[in-house]
């Protein structure tokens, strides 16, 4: 069985960028069938707009403030914090200050992959 993903090695530099509008792009740095890792950078003011999926999702953020709300719950984060996003959970963003995310994801979000 051929195992699909990303090369071994990803460089940033190397790696397209997805304009997804509204001042938001979307960065896949690495994934295989099981999980995936994405960069998106958000200008200020930029939403992450509410929705929902059935992957878990982790969320570093690595640069910048977010004011976020997971499940009803908002709460403000900042450089070196965490989220958790359990399956089928709505969520969403405002970003307060530019910043940078860094989301894993398991399974893989199949849709972010070019078709």
């Amino acid at each position: 069985m051929e195992r699909t993903g990303s090369e071994p090695f990803v460089f940033g530099k190397d790696a397209p960028w997805e304009d997804l509008g509204g001042g938001v792009k979307r960065q896949i740095l690495g994934y295989d069938g099981q999980l995936m890792m994405v960069k998106v950078v958000f200008e200020k003011g930029a939403v992450g707009a509410p929705h929902h999926h059935y992957q878990s999702q982790c969320t570093y953020v690595a640069k910048g403030k977010f004011e976020f709300t997971i499940d009803g719950v908002t709460k403000v984060v900042s450089e070196g914090d965490c989220l958790f996003k359990t399956p089928d959970k709505p969520h969403g963003c405002v970003c307060l200050e530019a910043g940078t995310l860094i989301d894993t994801f398991s399974p893989i979000r199949p849709d972010f992959l070019k078709k």
